[in-house]
């Protein structure tokens, strides 16, 4: 991808990784749009970096609409969207029907409503771009949040269906999938905090791992390149990785307090 000049909308870009790839971006010339649910946040981090700020809903079917409409107003054509917008709502199965609505909708179906909107244009181009913040949870899972793995596994389906279905059509499709990063969401980790926050990496250095996959095209985007090899070791032998799983969530059981 050659970015310099190259129109591009980052949601959940208030704080955290959103925040960090706005940034990283807009300093290899891409022209930029932030969006966040606070319009405060929003705009200070659009002041930042020098992009425009559409504060709202992404996740919404109107703020889909409004947000895409928004953006090619200000940057004439979309040409990369970052789905990064992500939740945390509810752990195990006493997680409420809010909880699961919340995470589907802003974790999942954000990221059909956008490439909607997105993709028939990018074919009749013959290019485009949308990268999504996936998680490691996508690949692999994690414990103590049902919510979060199911939105995240099936966030990564998606982004496999669009790259299978039109990377042919010039539309590269990516999923940025970190294991434990420093922002508010690791906080809200539930029971696998402790573990996640060994090796937790920064938002920056997750941005530039995405910044130089731009430059190749791959898929999988793997800040921690271990969560490759989990990947991996859950195809190769499903029952021995849930057992390893499972040997993980019983060690945070007798850890808790």
């Amino acid at each position: 991808m050659t970015v310099a000049g190259q129109g591009v909308v980052v949601t959940g870009a208030a704080g955290g990784i959103g925040k960090a790839l706005a940034a990283r971006l807009a300093a290899g010339g891409a022209r930029v749009v932030v969006n966040d649910l606070d319009p405060v946040a929003t705009e200070a981090a659009a002041a930042e970096i020098g992009a425009l700020a559409v504060p709202g809903d992404a996740a919404s079917v109107a703020g889909a609409v409004a947000l895409v409409s928004a953006a090619r107003g200000h940057l004439g054509q979309v040409d990369a969207w970052f789905a990064n917008a992500g939740v945390v709502r509810g752990y195990g199965l006493d997680a409420s029907e809010a909880a699961w609505a919340a995470s589907w909708e802003v974790n999942t179906m954000a990221h059909v409503r956008a490439a909607r909107l997105l993709v028939p244009e990018w074919l009749e181009r013959g290019r485009g771009r949308f990268v999504v913040t996936a998680s490691a949870a996508g690949l692999l899972t994690a414990l103590g949040t049902a919510t979060y793995s199911v939105s995240k596994h099936a966030v990564v389906a998606f982004a496999e269906w669009l790259s299978a279905t039109y990377r042919h059509r010039g539309i590269v499709v990516q999923a940025i999938c970190p294991q434990g990063v420093r922002t508010g969401m690791l906080a809200a980790s539930g029971p696998m905090r402790s573990v996640l926050a060994d090796g937790a990496v920064t938002p920056e250095d997750v941005a530039e791992v995405t910044w130089q996959a731009l430059h190749d095209d791959r898929f999988l985007i793997l800040p921690h390149p271990e969560a490759g090899d989990h990947y991996r070791n859950r195809a190769a032998d499903t029952d021995r990785w849930l057992g390893g799983m499972n040997k993980l969530q019983r060690h945070l059981e007798r850890a808790a307090p």
